[in-house]
């Protein structure tokens, strides 16, 4: 069974460091960077994708809503055209780095409140797909919500996003929070083994919900994130010797 693992990264501004980027690397397939509407700077932008290109991990791009002072986590209307230039205008930063790296994009990954928006509103979902049409990348996103619907009719691949370190409400939405707490490592590892194997994980509240798992995220920013991410490298690859 291939799952990859991706991680939310590359989210530190000017002197202000977020996250553990250097020591989740070695645990992941698929770096999400961010490109400066939420967080990061080009000098972050470049230090992301030299230690991603070091380590053998795909790049793709973390594209947010224009909220740096929110992190990218409050929500905003915006019309359809204005949130793909949005989006194509932080790919391209992104890309100028790659392109200097020598590597492709791999995919793109709505952030935050961009994310939320664009599994339920679907000129959202739309924008995002006008963006990554451009590119003909893999789009990451939640099953059986907009995401899955709007970018397969498009034509675009869609990879199935499955949180370790993240809890769902009982609808299956992610309950996002302005500050990641800490998880348990093994909590987060078994949450995986279920997804993958049983397609099931468990709300907040202790209800059943259908997902899938063909990436699992984590986020470099969680207080014990290195030893999530070697929890569920170690599970992932479980999986895969089964």
């Amino acid at each position: 069974m291939s799952v990859e693992i991706n991680c939310d990264m590359g989210e530190s501004f000017g002197l202000y460091k977020m996250g553990d980027d250097e020591g989740v690397m070695p645990f992941i397939s698929q770096a999400n960077v961010a490109c400066g509407f939420h967080g990061s700077d080009p000098n972050h932008m470049r230090r992301t994708v030299d230690l991603a290109q070091q380590h053998g991990v795909k790049v793709g791009a973390h594209v947010s809503l224009p909220d740096l002072a929110g992190f990218g986590r409050r929500e905003m209307k915006i019309d359809r055209e204005e949130m793909a230039n949005i989006i194509l205008y932080q790919i391209g930063a992104l890309k100028g780095f790659l392109d200097q790296a020598g590597m492709p994009l791999s995919h793109i990954k709505p952030h935050g409140a961009l994310y939320g928006m664009a599994a339920r509103m679907e000129h959202i979902a739309h924008a995002v797909a006008d963006a990554a049409d451009v590119y003909k990348v893999p789009v990451l996103g939640l099953a059986n919500t907009l995401h899955e619907t709007v970018y397969g009719a498009r034509g675009l691949e869609f990879q199935a996003e499955f949180f370790a370190d993240l809890d769902y409400d009982d609808n299956g939405r992610l309950l996002i929070t302005r500050e990641h707490h800490a998880v348990d490592p093994a909590v987060a590892a078994k949450r995986v083994v279920d997804a993958a194997i049983s397609g099931t994980t468990t709300s907040v509240n202790g209800v059943s919900l259908q997902v899938r798992a063909e990436t699992v995220c984590i986020h470099s920013d969680t207080p014990n994130a290195v030893e999530i991410a070697r929890a569920v490298q170690e599970a992932v690859a479980a999986l895969k010797a089964a």
